[in-house]
């Protein structure tokens, strides 16, 4: 049974055939974070004696050392000095909670969250633990699910207002979890534009550290995930213990150490500038978070990720599918096209074996620069004398698949929209705007706007006959005013936005079953599980070079699997970096993501082209490996001068293992990459030179990879198994 419960000892046991969640019932109130990590049949030590030195039998409320005690639902006010997961501003203005076990359900599978996005759970099964304050009458339900196949545990937390009086929610995080100061060091994914999701790495301190964002999305600058660990932790070795946030708005993300050394962790919808009332008989669903425990390292923790991204969270078609090639026009032209030049290009990506030509910005209103018409998805007849249907004909007819580009949550001051409803956009009536890129964000959390953004963005598709879509969000939100809410509800305005987009791309993508959607936020400034429900990729940066790519997409692999990642072959020098690096480099380290083209085809000369046609060819072959298959990191870019990652089938049979050096050095030897994830037992060849290696000679002592000759140079192999 994945969970027990043990009434004579009030033991929840939550378990696979890896892992164990013990839960404790102390006093027969309050529920304690007794165990997690390895399976174990049981754990016998007593909790009281271990946090607080003294016996649990006798003690009353006043007296149970909650301050010391690793609580499942802590809140603050009743004897715990720790900051909790919970906060309620009650009618006499107090938010002391004293939440004591009240019942208890074990359910069969995993129920959805309603309105948020969540991981699928048909196999899982479900602890839902009650917890009630007799005063106030606010009521707690922690819902806890465990899978038999991945070591991950999914929590969420449910308030309800049973009292007779409106409370307020200060504070409703999705999960904390109280841990032994032994793990001495966090590891974070941090970052901005052009950089995103760079490892971070430092020891645990008493006091607060973690990440967090107040942008109203995940961010550039962090990402929903920390992960704590020994000193000693490798990619492969040692005890993880991580935690992330299915949700795309502000979040918070924390560890803090007390004077006990103890790690409280915790990780939710971010506390500052959130509030949400709770009128009687009213609930509030925070969304979920994913405890994941690993064994062996960091690469075990991230497998465990990728394994329930995959198979429990995105949806869809395209879910465990390969992907069309694509070429993307925006670097190609900017807003400098018309009908006749994207034709060319995209006649030129069929003749080298591309699948998808994708319409970035430009293709409406009357937008020739960033300052106009978002809103306004109308088709710019200027440029496309056909309209988009005439255009998607004409890429149709050739033999590919037509793509298109939206920014649907933004509203330019320039566009007809605005000047329709100029309410519709947040803002603080009477003080002066503040924008972004020249434009402003609209309020999703207005049913107008979101029913608007629904039909507008429909029709375009509908119109264009497309196939995939880029969905973009380019600004964050600040002056946080909405004309929807009265000035008590304000601070509810970050939430609701988020489950107003949710509210929308469950519409549009629901509508268009087999349209490929791919997420973007100026790059990856929402790159989050949230999100991948709804889209099984997201655009992982607005920088293209090779180079920094590997450590973006590096960083990203902690978490999302490859099949995640937009990644793009683009030109040089590159456009973001003024960087120049081989061709072959640039497509290896787009190998590993979902791969495309952002250059103008129609300039390079003919040995490149036959060179991507040929790179074409490979990717197509090896994509289901390259996507799905299990993916480690070999070699960081953070900690030296090169980096190298494989991906490896299910069945151990074949792999591709890619290196890419950076500059170059004097003096530079060739070196051996020990591998990881392959079959001892077996042989493997090397499909280009033939050369056949032992799985263990592989993985211990390793691959010869070449000296570089030049800047930025990459290696791959393509290992298949010998019969």
């Amino acid at each position: 049974m994945p969970i027990l419960y043990s009434p004579e000892n009030q033991v929840f046991h939550l378990q696979n055939d890896r892992i164990s969640y013990i839960i404790r019932l102390v006093a027969g109130k309050y529920p304690i974070h007794q165990y997690w990590g390895k399976k174990v049949r049981a754990i016998h030590a007593d909790v009281m004696e271990r946090c607080c030195n003294q016996q649990e039998e006798g003690f009353t409320l006043h007296e149970l050392p909650l301050d010391t005690l690793p609580q499942e639902c802590p809140v603050f006010g009743c004897g715990d000095m720790r900051q909790g997961m919970l906060e309620v501003r009650q009618a006499d203005g107090s938010s002391a909670l004293d939440l004591c076990y009240d019942s208890h359900e074990i359910l069969k599978g995993k129920p959805a969250l309603k309105g948020l996005p969540s991981a699928r759970g048909e196999e899982a099964e479900t602890l839902v633990l009650r917890l009630r304050d007799e005063h106030s009458g606010v009521a707690v339900e922690l819902s806890y699910s465990v899978y038999p196949d991945i070591d991950v545990i999914a929590r969420n937390m449910r308030v309800v207002n049973d009292g007779e009086q409106p409370v307020v929610l200060e504070r409703a995080l999705s999960a904390c979890v109280d841990l032994e100061n032994t793990h001495a060091q966090l590891t974070t994914l941090s970052g901005a534009w052009a950089r995103e999701r760079q490892i971070v790495t430092r020891p645990l301190v008493p006091g607060h550290q973690g990440v967090e964002s107040v942008r109203g999305a995940s961010s550039h600058q962090a990402c929903p995930f920390m992960a704590l660990g020994k000193s000693t932790v490798t990619e492969d070795e040692g005890e993880v213990y991580a935690l992330s946030l299915c949700y795309s708005g502000s979040f918070w993300a924390d560890v803090f150490v007390d004077c006990n050394d103890m790690a409280r962790a915790q990780i939710g919808i971010q506390p500052f500038q959130f509030s949400w009332e709770l009128k009687p008989g009213d609930s509030f669903q925070t969304p979920e978070a994913y405890l994941c425990y690993s064994a062996n390292g960091l690469n075990g923790m991230s497998r465990e990720f990728h394994h329930l991204c995959g198979r429990y969270i995105t949806r869809g078609k395209y879910a465990h599918a390969s992907r069309p090639l694509l070429v993307n026009n925006w670097e190609a032209t900017y807003f400098d096209f018309n009908e006749d030049k994207l034709l060319e290009l995209a006649a030129c990506a069929k003749d080298v074996g591309i699948d998808l030509f994708v319409l970035d910005d430009g293709w409406f209103g009357h937008r020739d620069v960033d300052n106009s018409s978002l809103g306004d998805w109308v088709d710019d007849r200027r440029k496309l004398p056909n309209g988009l249907r005439g255009l998607s004909d004409k890429i149709h007819g050739l033999g590919l698949k037509f793509g298109l580009w939206f920014e649907p949550e933004m509203i330019s001051p320039d566009s007809d929209l605005y000047r329709a409803h100029p309410d519709w956009c947040i803002h603080i009536p009477g003080r002066m705007q503040v924008e972004s890129r020249h434009q402003l964000v609209l309020d999703l959390s207005r049913k107008e706007v979101r029913e608007y953004i629904i039909d507008a963005v429909s029709a375009a598709m509908e119109r264009g006959n497309v196939d995939y879509v880029k969905w973009d969000m380019n600004r964050n939100m600040n002056m946080l005013h909405s004309d929807g809410l009265d000035s008590a509800h304000q601070k509810e305005l970050n939430h609701r936005y988020i489950l107003g987009l949710y509210e929308i791309l469950e519409a549009v993508t629901s509508r268009f079953p087999d349209v490929l959607f791919e997420s973007c936020a100026g790059g990856g400034g929402r790159f989050d599980f949230g999100m991948m429900y709804y889209m099984p990729q997201a655009w992982c940066s607005d920088d293209t070079d090779a180079f920094m790519r590997c450590r973006i997409q590096y960083g990203t692999s902690m978490v999302f699997p490859v099949s995640t990642m937009g990644a793009h072959v683009s030109a040089v020098p590159n456009h973001q970096m003024g960087r120049s690096t081989p061709l072959a480099t640039r497509a290896a380290v787009a190998m590993g993501g979902t791969y495309g083209y952002e250059l103008d085809l129609t300039r390079l000369p003919k040995e490149e082209l036959d060179e991507i046609r040929r790179l074409n060819e490979k990717v197509k072959a090896l994509q289901p490996l390259l996507l799905y298959g299990e993916f480690y990191r070999l070699c960081s870019p953070f900690e030296g001068n090169k980096t190298a990652f494989m991906s490896v089938s299910e069945d151990r049979c074949e792999a591709v293992v890619t290196h890419v050096y950076g500059p170059a050095e004097p003096n530079r030897q060739p070196v051996l990459l020990p591998l990881r994830g392959l079959d001892a037992e077996k042989e493997y060849r090397d499909v280009e030179s033939g050369r056949v290696y032992g799985g263990d000679e592989l993985m211990t002592h390793g691959l010869t990879i070449p000296r570089a000759w030049g800047d930025y140079m990459a290696t791959q192999f393509h290992l298949v198994a010998v019969d």
